[in-house]
């Protein structure tokens, strides 16, 4: 049988590996469609994503939309954007927020998923774990040099911090993200779109 898809969709949605681990159970939550032509690439659903279902249904991913200057309705229309985390169900807590995503889906999954989205002209890849899964091996010493290094990876691909709003420490003191990359990469979104 041909792997469509849809078909793995189906197969990750039903996927219950991590389940005995996972404090909340499993709920893998990705969006994913062959037409889509830009990849955003997170670490692993938060608690109000897991208990929505809905990716990036946060006050991180509002300012994620901001970021990439889209409305809701384009961010969330699978034919335009694929939403695939590292990790497809929400890990856990840790000492310092939430637990990295489980490696599971990683081996499992992405090789498989990223196989069928022939279409993907523009990643956009959030935090140290996605970055080290789509720029393999390429990543700096820690994420700020590599999202400093932005421009050695634009404009198939911008390596972000979590937009998360405990982030306001890291994005004064680097006051460059918001005045160079950010325009570079609302303009790379908006032309991949329109393209």
């Amino acid at each position: 049988m041909i792997a469509t898809l849809p078909n793995l969709l189906g197969e990750i949605r039903a996927c219950r590996v991590c389940e005995p681990e996972l404090p909340l159970g499993a709920r893998p939550v990705l969006v994913a469609d062959t037409r889509a032509r830009v990849l955003v690439a997170g670490q692993a659903p938060g608690t109000r994503v897991h208990a929505t279902g809905i990716p990036w249904n946060d006050a991180s991913g509002k300012r994620l939309r901001e970021w990439l200057g889209l409305e809701a309705e384009v961010f969330y229309d699978p034919a335009r954007v694929a939403i695939v985390p590292m990790g497809f169900c929400y890990p856990g807590t840790g000492k310092s927020g939430d637990l990295p995503p489980r490696a599971e889906c990683r081996r499992l999954w992405h090789d498989r998923v990223f196989s069928l989205l022939p279409g993907l002209r523009l990643r956009i890849v959030i935090g140290q774990y996605a970055q080290a899964y789509h720029l393999a091996g390429r990543t700096r010493p820690n994420l700020t040099q590599t999202v400093a290094a932005w421009r050695e990876f634009a404009p198939a691909l911008y390596p972000l911090p979590h937009p998360s709003p405990r982030n306001q420490m890291w994005l004064r003191r680097n006051p460059w993200f918001a005045e160079e990359l950010l325009p570079d990469l609302r303009a790379a979104v908006r032309r991949v779109l329109a393209g």
